[in-house]
């Protein structure tokens, strides 16, 4: 997204809500960073600029942070599955290959939530935890669908157990170093994207 696009999301958004995006911006890294027990509402208001106490005014607690970020996160893949899917005209590869796309979007701009959700998913509430799995079965067989029209040849199941391997390699980029160490943004993007393809198609292949 570009400068002047961010600066009129940001202007059409409330005050509010800007500053519940920047608390939950800094949450999440430092969850991610430290764990969720090893940093204290006092730090995540220092690290955004206000007291400990004034982030009472945007959320409950800690957990309520933690909450907003799993559940919220797993919404907006969701949402962006969905819209996708919807408006991306063309072949099945083609909205196979949006649906790549903003996956490895989130996979690269959000991985302090991958993390958080690897670590720290079990500390949520029972409905929060049971909303969070629903969002994501749903993503999956959004997915499942797209990957099925793409590849006929793939029954069901291993149309399913190739997106999960498929959500497993993206979701890795935690794990691929620091981002200054990696070769640039585009550039790994278009690496992910190309192993992403080769996964469904090699499991198309199996499956003959």
């Amino acid at each position: 997204m570009s400068t002047d696009a961010n600066a009129a999301t940001n202007a059409a958004r409330p005050p509010g809500r800007n500053r519940r995006d920047q608390i939950l911006r800094e949450a999440a890294r430092l969850f991610a960073e430290r764990g969720f027990h090893g940093v204290g509402v006092d730090e995540i208001g220092a690290a955004v600029g206000i007291s400990g106490p004034g982030l009472y005014r945007h959320f409950a607690g800690k957990d309520a942070m933690l909450a907003e970020l799993l559940v919220g996160i797993s919404g907006r893949l969701l949402t962006g599955g969905k819209r996708r899917v919807k408006e991306i005209p063309g072949p099945p590869g083609a909205v196979l290959d949006s649906l790549i796309e903003g996956h490895i979007d989130f996979a690269l701009d959000d991985r302090p939530l991958i993390t958080l959700h690897d670590r720290e998913l079990d500390r949520l509430r029972d409905s929060d935890r049971k909303l969070v799995r629903q969002l994501q079965r749903q993503y999956v067989e959004l997915w499942v669908g797209v990957v099925r029209e793409a590849y006929p040849g793939l029954v069901e199941s291993e149309a399913r157990a190739s997106v999960h391997a498929v959500f497993g390699l993206l979701n890795s980029t935690p794990h691929l170093g620091r981002p200054g160490s990696l070769p640039g943004r585009a550039a790994t993007a278009a690496l992910l994207h190309r192993l992403a393809r080769g996964a469904f198609a090699a499991a198309a292949d199996s499956g003959r």
